[in-house]
């Protein structure tokens, strides 16, 4: 559907969930995807979750582009470093950036409580410190560097993953100031390489049936994925954008996978396309 042979992308936080998807979505479209995480092995996944940066490869082989899983820490700067310097070594650049790693998600579930939506006072400092760290600081931190090799060919598309818990309260505290503080990010960093010819895009996902929201739902989670949304139609909105040579002027913007997919013209892997969500809704 999308062409993005020859393209280099770096897709943050592959193992699984979202930035598994966005890594299958660029394969669908001929991308060589260097995917990061932290899970090599099956036993190593948090909490027991499927998925490793090897078998998101496998399937981005199998979906026509190449990918090249990278462990990678994204709180580690020398980690991170490393990375970017061997897509510079390797690919002599990148195209494409997706900043999907995030942190906080752990122990949503605990003693078979959905303890997600409990009052900040009573929610573990750390997943504050997690959400900002793994998640703000690293994309931060990844921007950084692909900025510097994106700017030496001036083009080159970064993409943030957010959700309308940056605009609206949805039931955590944490979530929301950390998803906030990522959209200005986008913002800010749009303004200072527009005119570099980099665009930088936030992509809000409408409610996606990963693998850690496949479980809360069997806990109990009152979740309802009438409307929702595979992760592979996030790679999709994804590569689609990459792919727009008019993609700069949508640069500074909140994206609606959905509406992407309308303007777009892709469907989900069920062939529907989700309806949109407006804020007064979520």
């Amino acid at each position: 559907m999308f062409d993005l042979r020859g393209k280099t992308a770096v897709v943050t936080g592959a193992s699984r969930g979202v930035g598994r998807g966005v890594a299958q979505g660029l394969g669908e479209a001929g991308a060589t995807v260097y995917l990061t995480g932290r899970t090599e092995r099956e036993d190593q996944a948090p909490e027991g979750l499927p998925g490793t940066i090897g078998l998101t490869a496998k399937e981005v082989d199998e979906l026509g582009g190449r990918g090249i899983p990278v462990r990678c820490d994204h709180t580690d700067d020398r980690q991170v470093e490393a990375l970017f310097g061997r897509v510079a070594a390797e690919a002599g650049g990148v195209d494409i950036l997706v900043n999907s790693a995030w942190g906080g998600y752990e122990n949503m579930v605990q003693a078979g409580l959905y303890t997600w939506e409990l009052p900040f006072w009573e929610q573990p400092l750390g997943r504050w410190d997690a959400m900002f760290r793994a998640g703000v600081r690293a994309a931060y931190s990844a921007s950084r560097l692909a900025a510097r090799l994106m700017v030496a060919r001036r083009s080159g598309l970064i993409v943030n993953i957010s959700f309308w818990a940056a605009q609206k309260y949805l039931g955590n505290a944490a979530y929301g100031t950390a998803k906030a503080a990522l959209d200005r990010l986008g913002a800010d960093l749009a303004l200072e390489l527009r005119e570099l010819g980099v665009a930088v895009v936030t992509l809000y996902p409408g409610l996606v049936r990963t693998e850690r929201i496949q479980r809360a739902v069997d806990f109990g989670a009152p979740l309802d994925l009438s409307n929702s949304e595979s992760p592979r139609f996030i790679g999709r909105a994804v590569a689609a954008l990459a792919a727009d040579p008019g993609v700069l002027s949508k640069t500074g913007r909140v994206v609606l996978a959905a509406e992407a997919a309308r303007e777009y013209g892709f469907t989900d892997l069920d062939g529907g396309t989700p309806r949109p969500l407006t804020l007064a809704e979520v």
